[in-house]
């Protein structure tokens, strides 16, 4: 397993992170705490999960299966649902702690913004998390770069903790993120926890166009498996193929090309066996050359479409070119 420093913390987190989301879903208490262990055997110690998955179901069974894994040296995060005013954030964290069994978690994440939001209060109630000892670190899900900046910026005018963390989907499909967020994470060492890498299953190369889905997969109840596949079915083919010349399983080439970002910390594998874990882990020892990467991610037409980019892609003073740039400040 390979490790990085989680934002500007100090705790070095596995370069995979374990989703829980199929816990009490896909997965009954067996199976869940068999991924779990094999995890930690595996150097996981980054895991993520949430009140919302399962109706807090999937926390307990993962509570329940950590017990006999030293809390200390694990990365914990989960996610406060209920809403984003300050008693659902400060009851939040007690229901959560609760069904984990334990005092407190490394990392507390505001699930999703909503529209009216009152940034002053989330941020000085999350604040209020970490003095009272409940979480060491507080960030986000699915914030556009400029509220998490505003949320920073009110942190640092009333000396508060800032968030740290933006966990976001990205793949070869969702390529959103790579507009201002990645390159506000580089700069402001935001940490990136990537989910969704393998497009909801559409990059393990179970799916092809034309093909009868199976009940038991996504692909059958998930609008965005079918329109996807419809919109890059010949794409998907291409990035199977290309997998199979690397040697590699498909799945393992999609979660390699997230990690090949700098600015990705890790992305969150989510599995409902052992065995998907088993092959999952793999991906961090898929070495991805600027070549590989580069030709991996022509395969797919999905690049956020802006005219000065596409279109004029040399020009010398290119805005959307500059809005993707990692790496324009002097580190």
């Amino acid at each position: 397993m390979k490790y990085s420093k989680f934002a500007d913390d100090d705790f070095k987190v596995s370069k995979i992170c374990l989703g829980t989301m199929n816990f009490a879903d896909r997965c009954d208490y067996k199976t869940s705490e068999e991924i779990v262990r094999l995890a930690w055997e595996l150097g996981i110690n980054f895991i993520d999960t949430a009140a919302m998955y399962s109706n807090g179901e999937a926390e307990r069974y993962l509570g329940k299966a950590m017990k006999a894994l030293p809390r200390e040296k694990i990365f914990l995060v989960t996610k406060v649902v209920k809403g984003i005013d300050r008693d659902s954030i400060l009851s939040g964290i007690d229901e959560s702690l609760e069904r984990l069994q334990t005092d407190y978690v490394d990392l507390y994440l505001i699930h999703w913004p909503v529209a009216g939001m009152d940034l002053v209060e989330m941020m000085e109630s999350l604040n209020q998390v970490v003095h009272s000892g409940k979480a060491r670190n507080i960030g986000v899900c699915n914030f556009p770069a400029y509220l998490l900046a505003a949320g920073n910026r009110i942190a640092q005018e009333r000396g508060l903790k800032k968030l740290n963390c933006n966990q976001v989907a990205y793949n070869l499909i969702e390529r959103g993120v790579e507009v201002e967020i990645l390159p506000q994470a580089i700069l402001e060492k935001i940490a990136i926890m990537a989910y969704r890498p393998l497009a909801i299953g559409l990059l393990t190369g179970k799916f092809s166009q034309g093909m009868k889905m199976d009940p038991a997969t996504r692909g059958a109840t998930d609008a965005r498996v079918i329109t996807w596949l419809s919109d890059y079915g010949k794409s998907v083919d291409r990035f199977v193929h290309f997998a199979e010349k690397k040697g590699v399983k498909p799945a393992q080439l999609a979660a390699a090309w997230v990690c090949h970002s700098p600015a990705i910390t890790a992305p969150i594998i989510g599995v409902s066996s052992t065995r998907q874990l088993l092959s999952s882990v793999e991906a961090i020892n898929v070495e991805l050359s600027d070549e590989d990467y580069n030709s991996v991610t022509e395969i797919f037409p999905t690049e956020v479409w802006e005219e000065s980019l596409q279109l004029f892609p040399g020009l010398k003073f290119n805005f959307p070119r500059l809005r993707r740039n990692l790496f324009l400040h002097k580190a």
